[in-house]
């Protein structure tokens, strides 16, 4: 009966334990910001999510299907109407470029180093701005899944308290 329980709740309580642990890498880099030589971090969300998926075995119909509804993947409403232009395919893609960091394999994947778009003199990586944002987005994410989370565990207590 529990393990039924705990299959249900896989994906999103390996989604909050990968949010927290890059919330750790986000921390440490913005700590790190005036370090001389020190190099940015991070993990690539989903490769993480998707190998913790893998290696604790999820059994839930949401979390081997892949078909969850991520908290936050847009707006409820939001069409896209609109399209920025831009010179290069690159520019303004909202994704930052990892490289592998050679080190070894963490629980939520591989460390990789994040690609300064305007590096230090001092070898520093660190851009404490986009630091910043992808912290603010994470702990965004991170709350909704909790919220989520709150909420599915307020649905099966009810429906095991109601006997239904």
């Amino acid at each position: 009966m529990l393990d039924k329980l705990d299959g249900e709740f896989a994906f999103g309580r390996e989604a909050l334990d990968v949010r927290a642990y890059r919330q750790e890498l986000l921390s440490s880099n913005i700590a790190n910001a005036d370090t001389p030589g020190y190099k940015a971090r991070d993990v690539d969300f989903s490769s993480s999510l998707a190998g913790a998926l893998k290696r604790t075995g999820a059994t839930s119909a949401t979390a081997s299907s892949g078909t969850a509804q991520l908290a936050m993947a847009q707006p409820a409403g939001v069409t896209g109407g609109m399209t920025m232009a831009s010179t290069e395919a690159g520019h303004m893609t909202g994704k930052a470029s990892l490289i592998p960091t050679g080190g070894q394999t963490q629980d939520y994947g591989t460390l990789a180093y994040r690609v300064p778009t305007q590096p230090a003199l001092d070898g520093n990586t660190v851009d404490l701005d986009a630091e910043r944002v992808q912290f603010a987005d994470n702990t965004l994410h991170y709350e909704s899944g909790m919220t989520v989370m709150t909420q599915q565990m307020k649905q099966m207590l009810a429906a095991i308290t109601s006997g239904g």
